[in-house]
């Protein structure tokens, strides 16, 4: 029988091609870098080839990240079923192509950006970034302007942005002082500014705000192996987020710019560090500005060295732009429909990307297997594309389906990121400071008449904490924030800065009032999205 992970040779088993499906097809670890498309009309089996290979990747020690977009892939939490005709037809497919079915379940961690049926996934505005957000948020170029003027003056003040308040908070200050930032940065239309904020009511009342807050995702928590060696295999629930595609899109733009941004060079080793999977992919590229699909295509090439395996998942290869469908390496290609002259027209494009074989022709080849059957084509020695096979897939070992939700509970509490992530942080961020220190300033100046000036000195611990997360890092809970104003400047020394940070303060203390309990915490992501 075929090992379906050889760890010695460094092979994944797929499937059996050739016109017996006797021949192993297999996926070299090595090369799982250069990532992969998975394709095909709707019921030709993508699920189940991606169940497969997430459950090889596990069985390898390879960590993956996955959406389940319909709801069935909970099934890899448990061992498949020795009985009924799926096992049946599954037992004859293994016999055929030589591999035992040693049904087993699978370590699986459930993430669910609404908290529901898993983990909440939370990032926050500053590392997410300003174009990222724009995107999110559907925004012109006017408007993504006035978003990076907001997320410039709050990094140049050393200001929190933790969660969707504070990002409101900072746009009415903007909007308040849009004559003053506008000699400074630009033109900063108050009618842009009232554009945002109904956007961001729209992403609040698609529960959109959810995913901003803390404690924030740590990647770490998705690189994790369990106790026997397998990767943990990290299944955001989707089939809510699919209601909203942009919000769709744009968390797992933001997570795939986290691996790029944290993760540290490693040029090809010998399998991947965690394997990606992009289903419904065609949503990344939907609307999407040139400059940011030349990012993802940049990414794609990249990322590689970082030892991260992405693979997109779409009916069509014609729903990915070229640049992005050249970095796929690793082929399977599920039947295609060609009824219509485009459906065509496309059916030809998608053979031409393959090494041709000739014992059968591709298009023809690519319109008739059947379900579980598919076109394949695998980076072979020193990263040259195999020749193209019709290749039956392997069954899964684990069950294909969803699982009851009283399973899913028991597998959420009983995981460790239940106690890490189940609790929302409120921590005092930038706003409520901000506040804070409005208000002592207009109690000094009521009093003593001296000048309710905000300015920062070298001394000052709290504007320097803010100051160092600006520039990516994060929030240390042994760290102590002191509990005192800033010191304040003399009317003679006070900065065009100090003037805006007063400005801002006694605005978001109108608008905000005092509250506490939040962190001081700022990342950026700016050096995918913004540029370096």
């Amino acid at each position: 029988m075929t090992e379906i992970v050889d760890l010695e040779a460094g092979t994944v088993f797929v499937g059996g091609g050739g016109a017996n499906h006797a021949e192993p097809q297999q996926l070299l670890l090595k090369y799982a870098n250069r990532h992969g498309l998975i394709a095909g009309a709707t019921g030709t089996g993508k699920t189940v080839t991606l169940q497969t290979l997430a459950e090889s990747f596990s069985r390898a020690g390879v960590p993956v990240f996955l959406a389940d977009v319909k709801g069935d892939l909970a099934g890899i939490a448990k061992p498949g079923r020795a009985e009924g005709k799926l096992h049946e037809s599954f037992q004859k497919r293994a016999e055929q192509i030589g591999v035992e079915l040693d049904y087993q379940e699978f370590p699986v961690t459930f993430w669910d950006i609404w908290g529901k049926r898993g983990h909440p996934v939370r990032t926050t505005p500053a590392e997410m970034g300003p174009l990222l957000l724009s995107r999110l948020m559907g925004l012109t170029d006017a408007q993504e302007g006035v978003m990076n003027i907001a997320f410039r003056v709050a990094d140049e003040e050393g200001l929190a942005l933790l969660d969707m308040k504070d990002l409101q908070a900072m746009l009415v200050w903007v909007g308040q002082n849009a004559k003053e930032l506008s000699l400074k940065y630009g033109n900063v239309s108050t009618a842009s500014v009232g554009a945002i904020q109904r956007a961001l009511m729209v992403l609040q009342n698609e529960g959109g705000d959810l995913l901003f807050g803390e404690p924030a995702l740590e990647l770490a928590d998705l690189m994790r192996p369990d106790a026997s060696g397998k990767g943990m295999i990290n299944i955001l629930s989707a089939e809510r987020l699919m209601n909203a595609p942009r919000l769709y899109a744009t968390f797992l733009l933001w997570l795939m710019s986290e691996l790029f941004e944290q993760l540290p060079e490693v040029g090809d080793p010998d399998k991947p560090r965690i394997a990606f999977f992009f289903d419904e992919a065609h949503l990344l590229f939907d609307d999407a500005p040139p400059a940011l699909i030349d990012k993802i295509e940049q990414v794609a090439r990249l990322i590689r060295s970082k030892g991260v395996s992405l693979w997109f998942i779409s009916q069509n290869p014609a729903d990915l732009p070229e640049s992005v469908l050249g970095q796929l390496g690793n082929r399977v290609q599920h039947a295609l429909r060609a009824f219509t002259a485009k459906d065509q027209k496309a059916l030809r494009l998608a053979a031409q990307n393959y090494r041709p074989n000739p014992e059968f022709d591709t298009a023809e080849a690519i319109q008739s297997v059947g379900t579980g059957e598919a076109v394949t084509s695998f980076l072979e020695a020193k990263g040259v594309p195999g020749i193209v096979q019709r290749t039956l897939i392997r069954p899964p070992l684990s069950q294909l389906g969803p699982i009851e939700d009283a399973e899913r509970a028991a597998i959420n509490t009983q995981s460790p990121m239940a106690l890490k992530y189940g609790k929302s942080l409120d921590r005092e961020s930038a706003a409520e400071l901000l506040a804070k220190r409005a208000e002592a300033a207009a109690v000094d100046s009521a009093g003593a008449g001296a000048t309710a000036g905000a300015g920062r000195s070298d001394d000052d611990d709290l504007w320097q904490m803010g100051r160092e997360h600006n520039r990516g890092r994060r929030y240390n809970p042994g760290l102590q924030i002191p509990d005192k104003p800033r010191p304040r400047a003399s009317s003679g020394s006070r900065s065009n800065s100090d003037s805006i940070a007063v400005t801002f303060g006694k605005s978001l203390a109108r608008q905000l009032g005092t509250k506490t309990g939040q962190a001081l915490v700022r990342g950026v992501l700016g050096s995918l999205f913004r540029g370096k």
